[in-house]
């Protein structure tokens, strides 16, 4: 049976409960960055909220974030004495992703360079604080700006205010039915937990804040050639749950073919990085925050390196300059300057590893080549590999002994390298590679891996308005039902650093607001 058609959200109107169990102003579906902040923006504006996460736990994407805030016009910009306007933000978000501008919807773009500020200052009320703002081009003027010690900051002050302001927030209740009224409106839901289901009533609004569908398989196998809808999400409980359910009370969904990725990523470190320790206690933030000012740039590049070995990617610079990539049979399977993050996920465990010899080893130990980057702040070169994430680093004097140190069989890759060889001497190449910068005759020989492409983050959803609320195919909102964060990108084209976790959180903002201030 074809997987897009095994669906158990299901479209249920004119049949309502004859008894709710709950009942409250405003439901929230979702309990990462964009939930929270609509749970704490909706009981602010003075409405009972219930926040419905299908996990045992908060966070969602943006808990597992770096936490990159990305703005124009805030109050961090103007200490620093930098000029800046929300338009010229739009207009240079357009260049992180040009080919992709003519599905952009500029209006929805320009209304969140508009409010992004706004939240910024928002969640500098709950003792948040930042560092930055730093450069990231092609961005004009610096405008990105770092939570400390990481993003899971956000979830622990969204969520403590929350419950200050009280709020209801119900772990392990995955909602699997949105209710309408006889006039099409939202009534409420169904949530399916432990011990059986809850039907909720929403007296003002349901937000959907349940995040990307990169790995979702039945909305990937919908939208996305079968290639790519195989391929995995960083964040494996991200399913599509909210384009799922706002599809049944007849959503339209806008730009489901685009995504961010795949990219091939090195697999996760087996410990979590020590920044992802630190606590998130609003004293130590702020003192931590004030001590970045007074750091020297080469301790804070230092700090950023282990998070660029953690999460960045291996630039495409390196299969340039002549590395291949081998399975875990120690054999190539692609030529590698050809979109080998599609190849990857055919392999053995679907996975793969970057092989370097000497002379490509020398290469990228300094600039300008660098392994992973994050641009204007840091650079991570093959010895910062070495230092900070030994579990995906190998070497060895001789092919046969950085064949063992990885488990392949030294055979095989004495049989790949001799291939190369032949290639680089001017013979056809297996996979019709026409460049190889060496030839691997010189050792040292580096391996760097286990990688794995994943699909980063999803583009796709529901389409807005300025008012958050939820559209249908013709246009026109569905009463009750808003949207935002990954679950609801209204359209945008938005592909620098710190603009998806800016526009959870604002979109969150505005959409709690506005449903708890809806009239009934």
């Amino acid at each position: 049976m074809d997987i897009r058609h095994q669906s158990s959200y299901h479209k249920i109107m004119n049949n309502l409960p004859n008894t709710w169990h709950k009942e409250t102003d405003v439901i929230v579906i979702g309990g990462g960055g964009t939930g929270l902040a609509a749970t704490v923006s909706a009981a602010e504006a003075g409405a009972s909220v219930i926040l419905l996460e299908k996990m045992p736990e908060l966070g969602g994407t943006t808990g597992i974030a770096i936490g990159s805030f990305t703005a124009a016009c805030t109050s961090l910009q103007k200490a620093a004495g930098i000029k800046d306007d929300p338009t010229w933000h739009n207009e240079d978000m357009a260049k992180f992703a040009a080919h992709r501008e003519p599905k952009n919807n500029a209006d929805m773009r320009q209304f969140f360079a508009e409010n992004a500020a706004d939240t910024l200052a928002w969640l500098q009320r709950f003792h948040l604080e930042f560092y930055g703002p730093s450069p990231e081009p092609p961005n004009r003027v610096a405008r990105m700006h770092n939570v400390v010690p990481n993003a899971k900051a956000y979830i622990a002050a969204l969520h403590r205010h929350a419950l200050e302001k009280g709020a209801t927030v119900l772990h392990s209740h995955k909602v699997e039915t949105l209710y309408q009224n006889p006039d099409g409106s939202i009534a409420g839901v169904r949530a399916r937990h432990p011990n059986g289901h809850t039907d909720i009533r929403a007296h003002k609004g349901v937000i959907l804040a349940a995040g990307d569908y990169s790995s979702g398989d039945i909305v990937k196998q919908k939208h996305l050639p079968a290639n790519v809808a195989a391929i995995e999400g960083i964040n494996p409980n991200a399913t599509g749950d909210g384009h799922l359910l706002a599809e049944t009370v007849g959503a339209d969904l806008i730009n489901m073919d685009l995504i961010y990725g795949p990219e091939i990523r090195f697999i996760a470190p087996p410990r979590k990085p020590f920044s992802q320790l630190l606590p998130t206690h609003p004293l130590l933030a702020k003192l931590m925050a004030k001590t970045t000012d007074f750091l020297p740039k080469a301790i804070m590049r230092r700090l950023i390196k282990r998070l660029l070995v953690t999460w960045q990617h291996p630039e495409n610079a390196l299969y340039e300059q002549g590395a291949i990539l081998i399975n875990s049979n120690g054999k190539r399977f692609t030529n590698e300057t050809d979109n080998p993050e599609l190849a990857i996920p055919q392999q053995p465990n679907k996975i793969a590893y970057i092989l370097l010899d000497q002379h490509l080893a020398n290469t990228f130990s300094q600039w300008p080549h660098f392994i992973s980057t994050a641009p204007d702040i840091a650079y991570a070169y093959i010895q910062d590999y070495r230092r900070l994430r030994p579990d995906v680093y190998a070497q060895g004097n001789s092919l046969e002994e950085l064949a063992k140190k990885i488990n392949i069989p030294p055979q095989n890759l004495e049989q790949t390298i001799t291939q190369i060889k032949k290639a680089a001497q001017g013979e056809p190449d297996t996979f019709k590679r026409q460049n190889f910068q060496t030839n691997f005759s010189n050792g040292p020989y580096y391996t760097l891996g286990p990688v794995k492409s994943w699909i980063v983050h999803t583009e796709g959803g529901l389409r807005l308005n300025r008012n958050l609320q939820v559209l249908d195919a013709s246009g026109q909102p569905i009463p009750g039902l808003y949207g935002g964060g990954t679950n609801a990108m209204g359209g945008m084209v938005i592909f620098g650093h710190g603009l998806h976790i800016a526009w959870a959180l604002t979109s969150g903002r505005i959409a709690g607001k506005n449903a708890a201030q809806r009239s009934i």
